[in-house]
């Protein structure tokens, strides 16, 4: 028979690609360096190629060190979701359960979703990361989460999501704007105005613009975060487009800003979750979903 690699050598081979040495990788795994050092050489053996050059620098992968951690990736990966899969039918919604969430979500929704889920599944333990679409969909690729709260429409391979509920976009601005005392309001009136907006990379950029092609981004300003956002609002730069989730969570309260909604309303995005094609926890990103599209719906 041909002779295998063990998981524990593939894990070895991992962990000292992401920490760059055998120290910090042992120290990662909780293993000696010499211990951790003798896999990766048999590993090496095993294969019949060198895989890592050790150097005064540290580690670094040769070509065929490169092609084999791709690889071993996606066995480990495989692995862990032979695991998963095993656990989620024994008792679904149960151990960790890694959750990433959008920034212009996780504020607004997380808060009242949390103590749902934790009512609802008290063995679930839920580990989450915020961060922006693109990286969570990576991350969902490379199986570092098990799903993703986040705004559709998203075209990302690999990954499937279904839609939890429709969120409208608001025009907030100060008293002193000239749309201030507009009402009703209409997309239209947005004609030519240059709206603060966020940064390249928010999806929600994306999604105001579609949804109010009237009106165009400011070239001159784009925030990180909503918070920063109203704040310029608040000082007078201009007006914006805001989620209603945000909105009726508090973003704007004690602001002294002037919210519209629009009329007819103006769909801003859809709330989604999202999870990779074929993952053992497919099932249960939806029945969380589930949860979250129950409170979406209630208000």
């Amino acid at each position: 028979m041909i002779a295998l690699p063990t998981l524990r050598q593939l894990q070895f081979l991992l962990a000292l690609t992401e920490h760059g040495s055998f120290s910090r990788a042992a120290e990662a795994v909780h293993v000696t360096q010499p211990t951790l050092s003798a896999a990766i050489k048999e590993l090496e053996t095993i294969l019949g190629t060198t895989l890592v050059e050790r150097g005064a620098r540290g580690a670094v992968l040769t070509p065929a060190g490169v092609a084999v951690v791709d690889r071993a990736r996606r066995v480990m990966a495989e692995a862990e979701d032979l695991v998963v899969a095993a656990q989620a039918a024994g008792e679904p919604l149960s151990g960790s359960f890694k959750l990433g969430v959008i920034p212009t979500i996780a504020p607004f929704l997380l808060p009242r979703v949390l103590p749902r889920l934790r009512e609802r599944y008290a063995d679930l333990e839920l580990f989450l990361r915020e961060d922006l679409t693109g990286r969570l969909y990576e991350a969902l690729r490379e199986r570092r989460l098990d799903a993703a709260l986040i705004a559709l429409p998203y075209d990302a391979p690999m990954i499937e999501s279904v839609s939890l509920g429709s969120d409208e976009f608001l025009f907030a601005c100060s008293p002193e704007h000239k749309l201030a005392s507009k009402e009703p309001l209409e997309a239209e009136d947005l004609r030519g105005e240059s709206l603060l907006l966020l940064e390249d990379g928010h999806c929600l950029r994306d999604h105001a613009l579609s949804a109010c092609s009237a009106g165009e981004a400011r070239s001159d300003f784009a925030a990180t975060s909503l918070h920063t956002l109203v704040q310029m609002v608040k000082s007078g730069m201009g007006a914006t487009l805001l989620p209603k989730m945000a909105v009726d969570a508090g973003l704007v309260d004690q602001m002294g800003l002037v919210v519209h909604a629009f009329d007819p309303p103006v769909a801003g995005r859809e709330i989604g979750i999202a999870w990779r094609k074929g993952s053992a926890r497919s099932e249960e990103a939806r029945q969380i979903g589930e949860e979250i599209r129950k409170l979406l719906k209630s208000g």
